[in-house]
């Protein structure tokens, strides 16, 4: 019993250890900045990061005619477009390619009011995670926040701009039967999901960078406090 009791406390030290030290950590990070501008510093740096890219790409060829971001055919059937291409096909594959870009396009915009409020609401805890994390700290923020509302709210605008293109249909139709030889991965065998999983990844990866562009050039922001916090961190 006793030994139990020694262990528990024993345990519970430890623990308290860690979070002091990680507080002590945190703090020796921000210098003279308090906790508070740290916090609202990355508030106001993913707000700005997530807006910008919205803006970039949710226009014409914001995805299309960013090799970034632009969303291919999965898969095989990449190189089948290839053949496609060669036997005559090609207009309609390059027209297939077309939708789903336009598509995620027209998505993107529907998302804002949804990153804006995971800032909003980040926790302390979400921006110590984020100043003290890697480069994937931004997108790993975003998407364990976000991708879950925002792909039901992509899906339908996705649905409904590649049914305009008869060869969606026929896509499915194809990869529904090639993802049982492992071909196309099942998440990838329905085009309208693909194309919706595709575009919250590439928005996640320009929110990335948009906020890296913040972390790197402070002043050009404009925004005092952005400079406040992350000119103290260089």
């Amino acid at each position: 019993m006793q030994r139990r009791q020694f262990t528990q406390s024993t345990t519970a030290m430890i623990g308290l250890l860690v979070l002091a030290a990680h507080r002590q950590a945190w703090a020796l990070s921000l210098g003279d900045l308090t906790e508070g501008d740290a916090s609202q510093g990355i508030k106001l740096a993913l707000e700005k990061g997530a807006l910008a890219a919205v803006a970039l790409l949710g226009k014409a060829d914001g995805f299309l005619g960013n090799p970034k971001v632009r969303i291919p055919l999965p898969g095989f059937l990449e190189d089948a477009s290839k053949l496609l291409k060669m036997t005559g096909q090609g207009k309609r594959v390059d027209e297939l390619v077309t939708s789903m870009n336009r598509a995620a396009e027209a998505a993107v915009p529907m998302g804002r009011d949804i990153l804006v409020g995971a800032v909003k609401s980040m926790s302390v805890t979400d921006a110590k995670n984020i100043l003290g994390g890697g480069e994937n700290s931004v997108t790993q923020f975003f998407a364990e926040k976000t991708r879950s509302p925002l792909g039901e709210k992509f899906l339908p605008i996705v649905t409904r701009a590649t049914e305009k293109v008869g060869l969606a249909n026929q896509y499915n139709k194809v990869a529904g039967k090639v993802a049982g030889l492992g071909l196309v991965r099942s998440e990838d065998a329905n085009i309208q999901r693909y194309v919706t999983g595709k575009s919250l990844d590439g928005l996640y990866t320009i929110i990335g960078e948009e906020e890296r562009k913040i972390r790197q050039d402070p002043v050009g922001t404009g925004s005092a406090l952005l400079k406040k916090v992350f000119g103290a961190l260089k």
